[in-house]
């Protein structure tokens, strides 16, 4: 059998597709160590297995904004059924589109760029989208439509921006503190919203927020999710708690791989049946409606409420200051993963910071974040659950291509996901939300000028549900306190410096310039020197898992832990999610 395999691996490397993926044994001048056909298939599930729950979480976040749906009362619709209905089939929607533009994404990020770094909807930026912009039930600045159109814009912008090098210099000046802030809160934005999802925290009229988990009829009349009294007592909230949550946790500790799946299943498949105190499909006509879609099990479900929905109302300012909004958020996310995978993946520069095909990488990205508002969803990024795939051995675009497939015939199963309750998904995001958070690690806490601004962007971000503010908060802390300082520091010819001045972060320009790759073989190739610029990689020396937030066993060694020399973590994604 190890022979049969070896032969298929050598066939496959010794073929055009293992050419055009530069797999190991492929004559290729710059192939990739290690890298073998059925290996990259199986580091493809993998990553698939890992981001699977997106479906079901984007689509319930996304589908929290009301969508195409129309309310014109003041409580927002929260108890209208008709409307309510119509939310349902927006979110059966987005189960499509999500898994459809997922597919597209990491497909297209596999056979044109090369990495494997799978591709859908981000979480950060779906929260972004539905709590800060679109508002829930359409109470926000602007409309579900009018945000489909900032975000269409937006795809095209960083199509420009990554043809020209903009977008990729653009995120390499932030000061890192900040980045790994935007990240860590985040994190706790992502945890604070799932919280409300599994019920443990609902609303309260004197502190603003408490403990929820009442059941319905211990609620306060006309506040949804205030509880009066008896606080916890929900089925549901104690099922997503220990199935949802630490069931996950468990699995995690044991390396299962696409643990947060199997949870957020688990605790489905127990709420399923309809005859139970904690089933998602009670006996009314919102729960009929649902339990018949759900008995379809295997369909294909039309874009019928989202499709084709962008409002191109460019004439409102509020647009672009969402559009704005977007673009500098989607920088810190998507640029800010896409280098942490190829640092994973051994694929980049250690010095300038770029990696192979990053330019492609960044315009596949920039062009199906376009076709995703098309589909009625918020920005496509790229998944720090990659890593989980790369950890299984995966280096070319042929991990990528698996995963989109995955999601691909994940399109035809919409029933099942659509049929994911809140509490199942909520654990999920909760222990997404812990993963972002270490990157707190990475802040620097010895120097004022870099812990207070981290922190300000840390804390802002979950108080006022708004990402924006947060960065908004921390740059405007960072550029008065630092930039008062070298002020300063030039009038005095270094005579006034802060005492601790000397362990704050170095805010350098990387090297390596803000012209592309690609410009400069067309520069090249028109003097004619016909070459590829060779860029000195980094040598991988762990293989991260982000299912389980530790390190490799050394399988050397008989499958026992290794000791590690302590060194940064990597530094994911400064938005995801996770993702």
């Amino acid at each position: 059998m190890v022979g049969f395999l070896h032969t298929v691996n050598a066939v496959v490397a010794d073929s055009y597709v293992g050419r055009w993926f530069r797999l190991e044994g492929s004559g290729h001048p710059r192939e990739r160590i290690g890298s073998r056909f059925l290996t990259e298939l199986r580091a493809g599930l993998t990553t698939w297995a890992a981001m699977a729950y997106i479906i079901s979480v984007n689509a319930s976040i996304i589908a929290d904004t009301g969508g195409t749906c129309v309310c014109e009362a003041d409580d927002l619709c929260v108890a209208d059924p008709v409307y309510l209905d119509c939310v349902a089939d927006v979110r059966r929607d987005l189960i499509t589109s999500t898994a459809a533009v997922s597919a597209l994404a990491s497909f297209l990020m596999g056979l044109l760029a090369n990495l494997p770094v799978g591709m859908a909807p981000g979480l950060g930026l779906n929260a972004y989208f539905a709590y800060s912009v679109v508002g829930f039930h359409g109470s926000g600045i602007i409309t579900y439509k009018e945000a489909l159109a900032a975000v269409f814009l937006e795809g095209w912008i960083f199509f420009f921006l990554s043809l020209l090098g903009l977008r990729q210099w653009l995120a390499r000046i932030m000061p890192q503190s900040l980045v790994m802030a935007v990240g860590a809160g985040i994190g706790f934005f992502i945890a604070f919203i799932a919280s409300g999802g599994i019920g443990v925290i609902g609303g309260d009229k004197t502190n603003f927020v408490g403990l929820g988990g009442c059941k319905p009829e211990d609620m306060l009349p006309d506040l949804p999710n205030f509880c009066n009294s008896r606080v916890l007592q929900s089925p549901t909230v104690w099922l997503g708690i220990f199935l949802g949550g630490i069931l996950t946790v468990f699995l995690m500790l044991y390396r299962i791989k696409g643990a947060i799946l199997i949870g957020i299943f688990i605790t489905s498949i127990v709420s399923w049946p309809r005859p139970t105190a904690i089933t998602y499909f009670p006996h009314t006509p919102a729960g009929d409606s649902s339990f018949d879609f759900f008995k379809k099990v295997v369909t294909f479900r039309p874009l019928e409420k989202i499709g084709g929905a962008v409002d191109f109302n460019y004439g409102n300012g509020r647009v672009w200051y969402a559009l704005i909004t977007f673009l500098y958020v989607d920088i810190l996310d998507t640029t800010g993963t896409l280098y942490s995978m190829a640092k994973f993946a051994g694929l980049r520069d250690p010095v300038t910071l770029d990696f192979e095909g990053s330019t492609i990488a960044y315009c596949v990205d920039a062009f199906t974040i376009s076709m995703g508002a098309l589909m009625g969803t918020s920005p496509v990024t790229a998944f720090v659950e990659s890593a989980t795939g790369i950890s299984e051995g995966g280096k070319t675009g042929l991990t990528a291509i698996t995963t989109g497939i995955a999601f691909f015939i994940s399109i035809f199963f919409a029933p099942i996901f659509a049929s994911i309750p809140p509490w199942a998904t909520g654990g999920a995001l909760v222990i997404v939300g812990s993963l972002m958070i270490r990157n707190v690690r990475e802040i620097n806490w010895d120097y004022p000028g870099d812990s207070v601004p981290a922190f300000l962007t840390l804390i802002i971000i979950p108080l006022t549900y708004n990402i924006a503010y947060g960065v908004i908060a921390g740059i405007i802390s960072y550029v008065l306190l630092n930039g008062t300082a070298l002020v300063l520091r030039k009038i005095s010819n270094d005579r006034i410096l802060p005492p601790t001045y000397d362990s704050s972060e170095p805010w350098v320009i990387p090297p390596g310039g803000i012209v592309p790759t690609w410009m400069k073989v067309v520069y090249n190739a028109a003097r004619g020197e016909r070459h590829e610029p060779m860029v000195p990689l980094e040598t991988r020396q762990r293989s991260p898992s982000i299912d389980t937030a530790i390190h490799d066993q050394n399988k050397e060694s008989g499958g026992y832990p290794v000791t590690m020399e302590k060194e940064p973590v990597e530094q994911l994604s400064p938005l995801s999610h996770h993702h």
